[in-house]
């Protein structure tokens, strides 16, 4: 076995398409990354499965198969070693790395695919105009529920508040019976809110 013939048994694989990370030919299915030749000028293929199938491999073909260094290899990227590999062998790792790699990307296309949903329906119900058009159905609410105001006199000095704040915001202030919020009315003293 050599690089050629893995990555002919590689691209035989349902789905799957020679790409390239950090300049080293891999095989994806579904955009993802089941083997690689990363280590090819090492004589190696590349075959990314669970730790515990690396190390039933490991058990059973220690020639063949090798960890990665690092951590990658203790996530269970494993080195295949084509020299002593043959074809069935090579072609079941590929096998087994590609159904991991198809299974993962249904598990995460579940997750995905809810997420996408739970943000479509956010989307319809709250877009960037909502909050305006949520807080004008507010103050129409308001406005119609507004006890009148009371008819101005001449006579009348405005209160310190009026001269700063609208009438409206005082009224509201009277409506919800919370003058200190809106109206410095409450603030006096000796004043009474008119």
């Amino acid at each position: 076995m050599n690089i050629h013939d893995f990555r002919r048994l590689a691209l035989s694989l349902p789905g799957a398409e020679e790409s390239s990370h950090m300049g080293s030919p891999d095989f994806r299915v579904g955009g993802r990354i089941f083997a690689t030749l990363a280590a090819a000028k090492l004589g190696y293929g590349n075959i990314m499965i669970t730790p515990e199938q690396q190390a039933a491999f490991i058990e059973d073909l220690p020639e063949i198969f090798i960890p990665v260094p690092g951590g990658w290899g203790r996530g269970g990227a494993t080195h295949v070693n084509l020299a002593v590999a043959t074809e069935d062998v090579v072609l079941g790792a590929l096998q087994t790395a590609h159904k991991l790699r198809l299974d993962k990307n249904a598990k995460a296309g579940s997750k995905i695919q809810s997420r996408s949903n739970d943000q479509t329906e956010r989307a319809e119900t709250c877009s960037f105009e909502t909050p305006l058009k949520e807080m004008m159905r507010r103050q129409s609410r308001i406005r119609a529920n507004l006890p009148p105001l009371p008819p101005k006199s001449s006579s009348q000095s405005p209160k310190p508040c009026h001269s700063e704040r609208s009438e409206v915001l005082c009224a509201i202030a009277r409506f919800l019976h919370d003058e200190s919020a809106f109206c410095c009315c409450a603030a006096q003293p000796n004043s009474s809110i008119v």
